[in-house]
């Protein structure tokens, strides 16, 4: 502050010329600051410490005999195309599945978009989940009757029934 008062004065012509280097020379010096690298050094070492915590060493072992093995997936799966009798309708299916999940991911973000309707959609799902609770899970009565329920629709999608 006084450096930019006696800079005015003299620009002024009120104080004789003074160089501002031997204004400036009467202030104590400000310390160094520290290198960058011993910073990012430090950074490095704390993170390698807190991934050491992390890490698991994966062992093979003969105590686990429920472990599958990457061949018998695939001749399981070969085992499964080769049983299918319609593999187009598969195929034409699977593709169908995927093109909809693709078209209602588009939707959801246009809707997600918009200010209000997000907190609705949540509001509404709060409600849903609510009465679904109270209808099928709170009474024992009613846990039978969805237990019922999922049970037939597993026969009629498997085709058993």
């Amino acid at each position: 502050m006084a450096v930019a008062y006696a800079s005015s004065m003299a620009r002024a012509g009120l104080m004789p010329r003074v160089s501002t280097a031997s204004l400036c020379s009467c202030l104590p010096a400000l310390p160094c600051l520290p290198s960058r690298s011993v910073s990012t050094s430090f950074k490095h070492s704390s993170a390698s410490k807190r991934l050491a915590l992390f890490q698991i060493k994966a062992s093979p072992s003969e105590e686990s005999s429920d472990s599958v093995e990457v061949g018998e997936v695939f001749s399981g799966l070969k085992d499964k195309w080769d049983a299918l009798e319609n593999k187009s309708a598969f195929i034409l299916y699977g593709g169908g599945a995927i093109v909809v999940l693709w078209l209602s991911s588009i939707i959801v973000g246009a809707i997600n978009s918009v200010p209000v309707v997000p907190k609705a959609m949540e509001l509404v799902g709060v409600g849903y989940t609510g009465w679904f609770v109270y209808r099928y899970l709170l009474f024992k009565s009613s846990r039978k009757e969805l237990a019922a329920e999922i049970e037939a629709l597993k026969k009629k999608i498997a085709g058993s029934e």
